[in-house]
């Protein structure tokens, strides 16, 4: 198994080259939207989703807070839709009932902010650069969230580019050891990755490749979907709830490309199915960073984890809580890798991206494990 390099960390405090890739990644954003009318704009296409006008008022909104006020010390621009573009205050259920920018004064807005962030860095400089690449990664991970959005209600034009696989099929056997997981002191990382901690893991093997089209579509033709030993009791409540089957994107797709819009449910279904069980995050960073790894596709899909997301030994929020802490528990399963929708910035190796397991709108599919035989 292997996952693209990790990016170069580009923390930096020059506030010129901090300001170039936050207008680089401004056009990213406005480019992903560029084809998409006012209306389309404004619509809630999914309850589980926001409108995409929330999304970019959302992104100027934080930036107002986190550059603005609290870097260069000024007043927001616009006190009174703080709350209406807090995540928490405002959650994605009622965001679109409430009254919210129209897409050409969201436009406006992270023109009007971007101006003001220009002023502040010109004047005040990036400081150590942290609140600056927090900012510049918010947008990027809410593209990919946007993206989401527009696959569900099939605004994406010509659908996801996910490709064939290349490397061998197989197993990756992994020793027993100590390793060091989670990121360093040095450098950007979210306060999840942090502090760096030793494992010690027993010997396992993991899946060279993670799972296909054409491997979920056998399990489904196999009864996938009926058999209820496979399934947890919650996952078998939930998709006889809600009548889950196959996603539609299996069939559609190469069958040699990754398996994508799978939940955790399904994906823990699949792999009792094949005698097998989800990777820890501990085994994931493990055999992603061995340097036995053979170079692999990978990075395609987000990749289900058998573990909740919880606090790293140590763990001290930073900057807010808001961004890690208040997710931790049980409830919530961890993904590793990112996706084609992700910026490599962002999904570097250590990075724990997390959902409810019942989720199918992400970009997300798996990659199996199963012990070592004594």
């Amino acid at each position: 198994m292997a996952v693209r390099p990790a990016p170069t960390d580009p923390l930096s405090s020059d506030a010129e080259s901090v300001l170039a890739a936050m207008d680089e990644a401004r056009g990213q954003t406005l480019a992903l939207v560029a084809h998409l009318d006012d209306a389309v704009l404004e619509a809630q296409h999914s309850p589980i989703m926001s409108p995409l006008v929330w999304d970019l008022a959302h992104i100027a909104a934080y930036e107002d807070l986190w550059i603005c006020h609290r870097l260069g010390g000024r007043e927001l621009l616009r006190a009174d839709l703080a709350a209406v573009y807090d995540a928490f205050e405002t959650p994605r259920a009622v965001r679109g009932e409430v009254e919210l920018l129209d897409a050409p004064a969201a436009r406006e807005y992270l023109a009007t902010v971007r101006e003001r962030t220009a002023e502040v860095l010109e004047s005040e400089g990036a400081g150590d650069g942290v609140l600056c690449e927090m900012v510049l990664r918010h947008e990027l991970q809410h593209t990919e969230t946007m993206r989401q959005a527009m696959a569900l209600a099939g605004l994406l034009g010509e659908g996801e580019p996910l490709r064939a696989m290349g490397g061998e099929d197989g197993w990756l056997a992994i020793p027993a050891g100590r390793f060091e997981m989670g990121a360093g002191p040095a450098g950007f990382a979210y306060d999840n990755e942090r502090p760096r901690h030793e494992i010690e893991l027993a010997g396992f093997e993991i899946a060279r490749r993670p799972v296909t089209n054409a491997s979920w579509l056998h399990f489904s033709e196999g009864g996938g979907y009926e058999r209820r030993e496979w399934w947890s009791d919650e996952g078998w409540a939930w998709k006889e709830e809600y009548d889950i089957g196959q996603h539609p994107t299996v069939a559609a797709g190469d069958l040699e490309a990754p398996v994508c819009h799978v939940s955790w449910f399904e994906a823990d279904a699949f792999a009792r199915a094949h005698e097998a069980r989800l990777p820890t995050e501990q085994e994931w960073e493990r055999a992603a960073t061995s340097e036995q790894s053979p170079p692999e596709a990978v990075g395609q899909v987000w990749e289900w984890t058998a573990s909740s997301f919880l606090p790293y030994p140590g763990f001290r929020a930073y900057p807010y809580r808001e961004y890690s802490e208040v997710f931790f528990g049980e409830r919530y399963k961890v993904l590793r890798g990112g996706s084609w929708a992700s910026s490599p910035r962002v999904a570097a190796l250590t990075f724990r991206n997390w959902d409810l397991p019942e989720r199918r709108q992400i970009f997300a599919g798996l990659r199996l494990a199963r012990d070592v035989a004594t």
